[in-house]
């Protein structure tokens, strides 16, 4: 992988992290729900680790699910589901948009993990780190591995899988972390009466302009 091409994978992979812990449905406003019930600041903390462990599943599934199309597909082809998904997905969620409930938020370390995953899936967080580890596997083809029937995708593809899972889990867990503790100890979750509808619409439209540049991008 070329160095520019692999800044610009990884600060990608970084930037998506960022955004998806920017998103109240991704497990923040559960962190600081959790907070604010126990009225402490541990509860915050304790919540971040099943969390992120959820998120970081869901972003490992998807790419599984890339590297074992990989060894039969050609990577071209792997594009279309994809984007076609990430633009049905983005559809959905500008049709059908849902606010969070408030209460009965009470729930174990394992619930809140599977809870994470189940949320970070339905909202084709993984989906979205998909294109980007596509990219990362044809510039690795391109460096002598063949991209005949996919195995771009399969040489190397686990490997940059699981790197990719780390660095898109550890982006995500900071942001998430940093906000759940500002709107614990400063703002308070009032403030999603009014921002939720807007990060919502904006979560769809990434979803729509991710599958669209997936698509655009084939060759």
């Amino acid at each position: 992988m070329h160095m520019k091409n692999a800044f610009l994978s990884w600060g990608m992979l970084c930037l998506l992290g960022a955004f998806h812990g920017i998103n109240p449905a991704m497990g923040w406003l559960f962190a600081v729900a959790l907070g604010m019930q126990e009225n402490r600041a541990a509860a915050v903390w304790r919540a971040l680790v099943p969390l992120g462990v959820g998120h970081a599943c869901a972003i490992a599934l998807a790419l599984l699910v890339g590297v074992t199309a990989g060894w039969v597909i050609p990577n071209d082809a792997i594009r279309w589901p994809i984007g076609t998904v990430l633009v049905l997905l983005g559809i959905r969620r500008l049709l059908r948009q849902k606010h969070p409930r408030w209460g009965g938020m009470r729930i174990g370390i394992l619930g809140l993990t599977f809870w994470s995953f189940l949320v970070a899936t339905a909202h084709g967080a993984g989906l979205m780190v998909l294109p980007v580890w596509l990219g990362m596997t044809d510039s690795f083809a391109g460096n002598g591995a063949t991209s005949h029937a996919g195995h771009g995708v399969a040489t190397g593809g686990l490997t940059v899988g699981l790197t990719a899972t780390a660095v898109h889990g550890i982006s995500y867990l900071f942001v998430t972390a940093m906000i759940a503790w500002i709107v614990f100890r400063k703002v308070g979750i009032g403030l999603l009466r009014t921002a939720w509808i807007n990060l919502d619409v904006i979560w769809a439209a990434a979803l729509i302009v991710s599958g669209v540049l997936t698509m655009a991008w084939l060759h």
